[in-house]
């Protein structure tokens, strides 16, 4: 345990730290002395509808091992009932305060329908994308907000995207992480009447476990998905590992002055020219001047030196 990490002491809380950027948040608020309560619905014994192979359990390991303090909780934030289970452990054992919470609940992935017309899809599976991107996000907040209030603390929800485009991933999904940049603006009003400070954060394109499976790749060998010839493909060059937005993360939950960023929607790339962090491979990937200079005038990828946006 490093207990002389600028978070020793401290108690954080992450929905959906199985995989992904929950992960990577974990263990890099983990690596400054945090004690973080590890929770999601995938364990050893039981997978998620997923179904990918990553673990809570995991996730608290690679935590204790960064130098903080990992403790799994199974909690799927579609049951009221396994957040005020979660709530009631915290406020036995960590004095009823939550000093960050980062609210990163997904769990629309068998469920999102990006092939069809909206009024072509299963209306059941567009609302199930809705009850688990979005309904979950209220649940854990509505039972575990008092204890960050408590302690006055900082929410950090996580979305995708930092701006209200539309960008044709259908409907559901759009309502959902448009619903959550939502969420994290009126945090950071509501909260701000607290002591506290709310704010939402995104990654860029991020390569996750599932994303690397998609693309044939592993994180040692993703750049042999480039294809410059391809539109995804050709901004994968721009892509970011989880800790890029984890490191992010670490740094506002260290700022004295986080308070500025109340309500805003801040992305990986935003944060690294605020802060200064790399990417594990000391790379700086800024995914929203590929946005800009490449993909909205429409250039062509394969003129484009990738490595400049990096």
């Amino acid at each position: 345990m490093n207990d002389s990490g600028e978070l020793a002491g401290r108690t954080v809380v992450v929905t959906g730290a199985t995989r992904g950027c929950g992960r990577a948040i974990a263990v890099e608020l983990g690596r400054l002395g945090a004690t973080v309560y590890v929770t999601g619905r995938t364990t050893r014994d039981s997978a998620s509808p997923i179904n990918r192979p990553e673990t809570i359990e995991e996730t608290a390991e690679l935590v204790d091992a960064a130098g903080g303090r990992g403790i799994a909780v199974r909690c799927d934030y579609t049951s009221v009932s396994d957040v005020d289970a979660l709530r009631e452990r915290i406020e036995s054992e960590a004095d009823g305060r939550v000093d960050i919470l980062v609210d990163d609940i997904w769990g629309g992935d068998p469920f999102v329908d990006f092939a069809s017309a909206y009024w072509e899809s299963e209306l059941e599976t567009a609302l199930s994308v809705v009850r688990n991107g979005l309904e979950t996000h209220l649940i854990a907040l509505h039972r575990l907000l008092p204890l960050v209030v408590a302690a006055g603390g900082l929410v950090l929800e996580v979305t995708d995207g930092d701006n209200e485009d539309y960008v044709g991933a259908g409907i559901p999904y759009y309502l959902v992480k448009s619903g959550i940049r939502s969420i994290g603006r009126a945090l950071g009003t509501e909260l701000a009447k607290h002591g506290c400070t709310g704010l939402t954060v995104t990654p860029g394109f991020l390569r996750s476990e599932a994303m690397l499976d998609h693309f044939g790749v592993t994180e040692q060998t993703w750049r042999e998905a480039v294809d410059p010839t391809d539109p995804e493909r050709a901004a994968f060059a721009v892509s970011e590992t989880p800790h890029y937005l984890g490191r992010a993360v670490a740094a506002l939950a260290t700022d004295p002055e986080v308070g500025r960023h109340a309500g805003q929607v801040l992305a990986s790339w935003t944060l690294m020219h605020t802060y200064g962090f790399t990417d594990l491979d000391g790379t700086r990937p800024d995914f929203g001047r590929w946005l800009a200079e490449v993909h909205a005038v429409g250039a062509d990828p394969a003129t484009v030196d990738a490595s400049a946006f990096r």
